[in-house]
């Protein structure tokens, strides 16, 4: 199967106008999409790319001729997250709101003011992906999307005027090993091209330290050790050793990052499967794109999303039908289809549609099969407390510093390490 022509990433796109995000509602349960009990306009804020095209949510509107979805999405995941925190509880929320697992921490805290995902549909999802937008009492608030397992994206184009390998299998067999092995093949295409190797510091920290199963806080106490971990410190100088040579210095979702991608101002980036539409979306007319079934240190899973449903909103049982069938297995495997966004569900894991679902823009790359075992190869889940989107959102930043000159790699250190500390 081949995938469908995916639209351009919307995250260029201005945060969508407030008028179509604000609902009036304190409590409301609304009626529901199939019931036939008047006309419904639904609203879904999501951001990045879901997969959720036009033509994807004309299919539920077709089949429920009383529902309007109206789909917004925000610039950034930071800008949607911003949102969603100021105002959950209160009225301006869509009907159904998208979020990162990375926020999971924060908004465990406010379960009771998110509608429950249906007992009956907890099976449908990975163990892991169920346990973690589950709350102590058993509540399950979050329908799971997708994960995120990671391969290595290329330019076959650039691979071969540096004289490296471009076929798939052998580029593959030339990673294969640690995150040095990654950074000396970065050594071998920089001394021959003079060109950047991957896109940014920040990138490829976040592809290490998913490695790391508690970086940044004690899963047994809620403590913050994120300065005092040896692994976030090591990784931290290992990327950025390697960014003083390799690094096209581009900060990912940045207007030149964006650019980068047609442009060939860097060879290789890591890729969750998500990633695939952003590349495609943003760098259609490139010929060279390609993807690897390795990543540097064995396996990693980037990232990760669920729907929920806002407990005061107009439309609570209409929304969570449309959430249900948004993460039905069916459902999921066309919005991987769409944008590359690799579901959670287990049905959908064995489906044939999903394993035999190749990418004619990245040469035609397996990639149902090639990110099937990406996933299984994944064995850390890394413990994201209270304060991990923080800390790692400052990491970003640090590392963004050193980049772009304004501070040396020690003195970006002690700036992060000074920001942690005031957390706790």
């Amino acid at each position: 199967m081949k995938n469908r022509a995916l639209r351009r990433v919307a995250l260029v796109a201005a945060v969508a106008s407030t008028s179509a995000l604000v609902l009036a509602g304190c409590s409301g349960t609304g009626g529901s999409a199939s019931g036939g009990d008047g006309d419904v306009t639904l609203t879904i804020a999501t951001f990045n790319d879901f997969g959720y095209t036009d033509a994807l949510l004309q299919e539920y509107m077709d089949a429920h001729p009383n529902v309007k979805i109206v789909h917004n999405k925000a610039a950034t995941s930071n800008e949607a997250r911003e949102n969603y925190f100021q105002k959950l509880g209160k009225p301006g929320l869509a009907d159904i709101e998208a979020i990162e697992v990375d926020w999971l921490p924060e908004v465990m805290e406010y379960a009771d003011l998110l509608a429950p995902v249906p007992d009956d549909l907890k099976s449908r999802w990975l163990d892991y992906k169920v346990e973690a937008a589950t709350s102590p009492e058993g509540k399950l608030v979050g329908y799971g999307t997708d994960i995120g397992p990671e391969g290595v994206c290329y330019r076959s184009d650039l691979f071969a005027a540096a004289g490296l390998p471009t076929d798939r299998a052998e580029v593959a067999k030339m990673l294969q090993g640690d995150w040095s092995t990654y950074f000396a093949a970065g050594d071998t295409y920089v001394a021959a091209t003079g060109k950047a190797f991957f896109d940014s510091a920040g990138g490829t920290y976040q592809g290490a330290i998913n490695q790391v199963e508690a970086a940044y806080e004690n899963p047994d106490n809620g403590e913050i050790t994120a300065t005092s971990n040896p692994d976030v410190k090591k990784i931290y100088d290992q990327v950025l050793k390697a960014s003083a040579t390799q690094s096209a210095h581009l900060g990912q979702w940045s207007d030149d990052w964006f650019a980068g991608l047609s442009n060939g101002a860097f060879a290789t980036m890591l890729c969750p499967g998500w990633m695939l539409g952003v590349i495609e979306g943003n760098a259609p007319e490139v010929k060279g794109w390609d993807i690897a079934n390795v990543f540097p240190g064995g396996a990693g899973n980037w990232g990760g999303s669920y729907l929920t449903v806002p407990g005061n909103g107009k439309n609570v049982e209409a929304a969570q039908e449309l959430a249900d069938w948004l993460t039905d297995p069916e459902t999921q495997v066309k919005a991987f289809e769409n944008a590359g966004t690799f579901p959670s569900q287990t049905d959908a894991l064995k489906a044939d549609a999903l394993l035999g679902n190749t990418n004619e823009y990245f040469n035609n790359a397996p990639v149902g099969e090639m990110l099937s075992e990406r996933a299984q190869a994944v064995k850390v889940s890394p413990y994201k407390g209270t304060f991990y989107f923080q800390i790692n959102d400052a990491m970003q930043k640090a590392l963004t510093r050193v980049e772009d000159g304004t501070q040396d790699a020690a003195t970006s250190w002690k700036q992060w390490a000074t920001e942690v500390d005031a957390l706790s």
